[in-house]
C-alpha cells in the first residue's frame, strides 16, 4: 500500500478519493486544511487516520509515503518543495506551478532527495489519449492540431457581481491558460514536442487574469490553434488534420469520444471505454512509475512539464498576464 496524503479539500479532492477508492494500492491516511474543524470533519468523512493543520509536521510524519497536492497553483512549488525534502513523493494537480522557474526548481529537488514528482494531468494518461497516439499513423502526415476547451464558469457569475474566487485571482496563478487552456497545450506538447514559434492573444479581466485566449503556434511542417476560455462555453469539437484524415476529440477534459474521419468518408470510433472517475488513471500511473523504481513517469515526464510551463510563460508574456510569484 502507498500511503496517501491529501492537501486540500475542495471539489477536486473529492473526485480524486473517489478514483483513489478504485486503486487497490492506494490508502489515504492523512488531509491537510487551514483550519481543524475543516481537516477533522474531511478526516472522518473519508476514513483518514490523521489530519492536520500545519503542513511541517504532516510533511515529517512517518505514517505517509506520498502526497496529492491539490492547493492554488501559486502554493505548488513551496508545498511541493517541503515534502519532496522530507523524501515524500509527490503528485501535484496541474499547472505544475505558477511558472517554469519554479518546476524547474521543484524537478531539481526531487532528483537532489531521489523522489518521485508528477504532474496529475489527467488526460494525458487516459486509455483514448493512449489509443490516438498509437493510431496517429493512420491519418498520414500530421499538418494541423486545433485544440478547443472553453467551458463558462460558474465563478465567473460571481465575478460580475463583484466578489472575486480564487480561479480570477492573479495572486493565486489562476485564469484561464492556467486553468483550462493547459488541458489543450499539454496534450499537444505531448504529441508534437515543443513549437518553434508562439503567437497569443487574449481577453484581461480587471482582477489581472485572462478570462479567454488563443494560441497559434508553428511547427517545421504543421500549424496548431488552442482556443481557450472561462468566461464563454464552446461546444466545437478538437482536431488532429492529417493528409489522409482526421482524429476527431470530443472533449479535451476527458478524451471520452475520440473518432477517425477519412478522407473518403469513412468513420472509425477508436474510442475505448473509460472509467467514469476518470484521475483513477493518473493515480495508477504513479503508484506503478513509484513501485518500479521511476524516478518520473514516462507519460507525463519532468520535460513535458517543463516545456508546456515554458509555453505558458511566453504566452502569458505576450497577453499580458503577470502574477507575484513571477517577481520572486
Amino acid at each position: 500500500m502507498i500511503n496517501f496524503g491529501v492537501i486540500g479539500t475542495g471539489k477536486i479532492v473529492e473526485q480524486f478519493l473517489a478514483a483513489a477508492a478504485l486503486v487497490e494500492d492506494f490508502s489515504f491516511t492523512a488531509i491537510y486544511s487551514r483550519t481543524e474543524n475543516s481537516a477533522k470533519a474531511f478526516a472522518e468523512k473519508h476514513g483518514a487516520k490523521e489530519y492536520y493543520t500545519n503542513l511541517e509536521e504532516m510533511a515529517k510524519s512517518k505514517s505517509i509515503d506520498a502526497v496529492y497536492i491539490a492547493s492554488p497553483n501559486a502554493l505548488h512549488c513551496e508545498q511541493t518543495i517541503l515534502f519532496l525534502n522530507n523524501k515524500k513523493h509527490v503528485l501535484c494537480e496541474k499547472a505544475l506551478a505558477s511558472n517554469s522557474r519554479e518546476v524547474k526548481k521543484m524537478i531539481e529537488v526531487a532528483k537532489k532527495n531521489q523522489v518521485f514528482l508528477m504532474e496529475a494531468m489527467k488526460t494525458t494518461v487516459t486509455p483514448n489519449f493512449t489509443s490516438i497516439r498509437e493510431n496517429l499513423y493512420k491519418i498520414g502526415k500530421i499538418r494541423s492540431y486545433v485544440g478547443n476547451y472553453c467551458q463558462y464558469s460558474s465563478r465567473y457569475d460571481q465575478y460580475k457581481e463583484g466578489i472575486i474566487q480564487n480561479a480570477f485571482k492573479p495572486e493565486l496563478s489562476n485564469g484561464a491558460i492556467m486553468d483550462i487552456g493547459v488541458y489543450c497545450i499539454e496534450p499537444m506538447v505531448q504529441l508534437f514536442g515543443k513549437p518553434n514559434t508562439i503567437k497569443a492573444t487574449g481577453v484581461m479581466l480587471e482582477s489581472g487574469v485572462d478570462g479567454s485566449g488563443s494560441i497559434s503556434f508553428g511547427y517545421k511542417d504543421m500549424e496548431a490553434i488552442v482556443i481557450y476560455s472561462k468566461i464563454t462555453h464552446s461546444f466545437c469539437s478538437s482536431e488532429i488534420k492529417g493528409e489522409k484524415g482526421s482524429i476527431i476529440i470530443g472533449n479535451m477534459n476527458n478524451f471520452n469520444d475520440v473518432k477517425i474521419h477519412y478522407r473518403s468518408g469513412d468513420v472509425e470510433d477508436i474510442s475505448i471505454k473509460q472509467n467514469k472517475e476518470l484521475m483513477i488513471y493518473e493515480i495508477e500511473e504513479f503508484i506503478k512509475s513509484l513501485k518500479a523504481r521511476e524516478m518520473e513517469s514516462k507519460v507525463n515526464s519532468h520535460e513535458v512539464s517543463i516545456k508546456t510551463m515554458e509555453i505558458i510563460d511566453e504566452a502569458r508574456s505576450q497577453i499580458g498576464v503577470v502574477y507575484p510569484a513571477d517577481q520572486k
